[in-house]
């Protein structure tokens, strides 16, 4: 995740108008879910929108009549102590200068379900954040609470270190169930500790331990942990044995072309590396690689350049990485990105939604690179049961239900629809994304230089549309390069009603936070001003 400075003062959103799915328009919206887009959550009282001065203020004043009504008493507000404000207060007191999240999105979940999320206000939200991608199937999915609740009623063991489990052997199953099937046939499975970032530090020794070598490929704008070997192959890395290669992009393609022509380039300045014996470049012990860019800011590989990295890799017997971590389990359309472009990779890194929303994470590779001695990569915690149990349910209910192919078709309806709307927002610089992991680039189109190919990047509207949206009931994310890409991760189980709810208030949002930080933009340019970058991404 991009890491934000606090936030400005923001006035109180205003209430607005909302299109339903028919057309018209609703009442006044509040942050909350109408029943029509969102069913499975009712009741939750009509607040008005919080005025949010700073992510790390007490937490959200009321605003209106909302001043005379009583804080709702209970353990959902943590009892005394100021309520959620109270909450929100001790966090900022107590908790690390690294909190994240929490600095942007000043809300104290106690209810959830599905897309929805309820705060110890009273308010509603639609999350389109799931947990960075973790929660597949959203909050709280029933067949998600069976397994667990089976577990629990079992008397089966939580903690087991990395014995064998009639649920470990039942996980392991249904996930090579789901694997590429050149993969699933000759593989082997490695139980980390519960982050993706140990899955990826697994890899990365389990490909120097195979290979004898030690350097690694990878590529700018990659992210893949926080633990130091990750952070080593993520791209703000420096003075490590990693080297950096150019992730094809095209909107800010680094060759100034785009498109095919700039995967080309990307590919062939990799292999010149390779082979140029003055490169300074010794054959590595593997790449790594995302097939979609998460946090880099939503970028999708093109397939022919994912299948001609996997052709370089395999005629250099250099183990090929693919992290999946935030990609797999239907997330871009597919049960794994690599399925896109035929690529099977020689280990692949899960994490997420692989646990059914509790942690797990897992390497799974090629049977022939398996030399670790013994402990060679162990952790406490990696026999997590629960989230084996979770997982399993919901790599069946994915599967069975065709989750990937509706993300992929719900995934192509939004990225069209926020295309359309970019045509009226010249602050929108590009939309892209593969399925349900979506991104739209804010710039500042008033600043692109006479030499500039795109407008640069514009962080400081990406987190005022980012504050809108959540004034208006609805979480995305920040990331890319200067955290000016907002990030949208709905559920896979997300209904079309509930899409059309999301649209609504991120076009409310991004219209907001235009006018207040572009207020010299006239309408009239606003509709018919030409593109200056490249069309957008696939």
């Amino acid at each position: 995740m991009a890491v934000t400075e606090p936030a400005p003062a923001v006035p109180p959103a205003a209430r607005t108008q909302t299109r339903t799915p028919d057309g018209s328009h609703s009442g006044p919206q509040d942050g909350t879910t109408t029943e029509a887009h969102d069913p499975t959550v009712r009741g939750a009282p009509d607040r008005e929108a919080p005025d949010r001065e700073s992510p790390e203020r007490s937490g959200p004043e009321r605003s209106g009549p909302d001043r005379t009504r009583p804080e709702r008493p209970g353990p959902d507000q943590g009892g005394g102590g100021g309520g959620y404000e109270g909450i929100l207060r001790r966090q900022s007191l107590r908790e690390s200068a690294a909190r994240t999240y929490a600095r942007s999105l000043p809300i104290v979940p106690v209810r959830a379900r599905g897309l929805t999320i309820e705060g110890a206000d009273g308010r509603r939200y639609l999350d389109c954040l799931s947990g960075a991608g973790t929660l597949a199937l959203g909050h709280n999915h029933p067949v998600v609470l069976e397994a667990i609740r089976k577990v629990l009623e079992s008397g089966a063991p939580l903690h087991v270190l990395d014995l064998a489990t009639p649920l470990k052997d039942a996980f392991t199953s249904e996930l090579f169930a789901t694997l590429p099937g050149e993969l699933a046939d000759n593989a082997r499975i490695q139980f980390c500790g519960p982050a993706g970032t140990d899955a990826v530090e697994a890899a990365l020794k389990l490909v120097r331990t195979a290979t004898g070598r030690s350097g690694l490929l990878a590529f700018t704008g990659a992210y893949h942990g926080m633990t130091s070997g990750a952070l080593d192959a993520s791209g703000g890395a420096t003075d490590v044995r990693v080297t950096r290669l150019p992730y094809p992009q095209q909107y800010r393609c680094p060759f100034g072309v785009g498109g095919a022509p700039g995967a080309q380039l990307a590919a062939r300045w990799t292999e010149s590396l390779l082979d140029d014996p003055k490169s300074g470049v010794t054959t590595p012990a593997g790449m790594i690689v995302e097939a979609v860019q998460g946090e880099g800011g939503v970028i999708p590989a093109p397939d022919d350049w994912m299948r001609r990295m996997r052709h370089i890799t395999a005629k250099r017997s250099i183990p090929l990485v693919v992290d999946e971590v935030q990609t797999g389990v239907g997330r871009t359309g597919a049960f794994w990105a690599v399925e896109h472009s035929g690529v099977v990779p020689d280990v692949m890194v899960l994490s997420k939604a692989i646990g059914g929303s509790l942690p797990l994470a897992v390497i799974v590779y090629r049977s022939e690179l398996d030399a670790w001695e013994p402990g060679a990569h162990a952790g406490t915690f990696r026999g997590n049961q629960l989230a084996m149990a979770a997982g399993t349910a919901t790599l069946a209910y994915v599967r069975e239900n065709k989750l990937a192919e509706r993300a992929g078709t719900v995934g192509d309806r939004i990225l069209g629809q926020l295309r359309g709307l970019a045509a009226a927002h010249p602050c929108v610089g590009d939309v892209r994304g593969r399925g349900l992991m979506i991104g739209v680039e804010l710039v500042d189109p008033d600043a692109a230089g006479p030499d500039d190919l795109v407008p640069p990047a514009a962080p400081a509207l990406a987190l005022a549309v980012q504050q809108e949206c959540l004034a208006r009931g609805l979480i995305v994310e920040l990331g890319g390069r200067h955290s000016a890409v907002v990030r949208l991760l709905p559920p896979l189980t997300l209904t079309d009603e509930q899409a059309t709810a999301v649209l609504d208030r991120f076009a409310d949002a991004l219209a907001a936070a235009e006018r207040a930080h572009i207020p010299q933009l006239p309408a009239a340019r606003r509709a018919t001003a030409p593109r200056t970058a490249p069309g957008p991404t696939n």
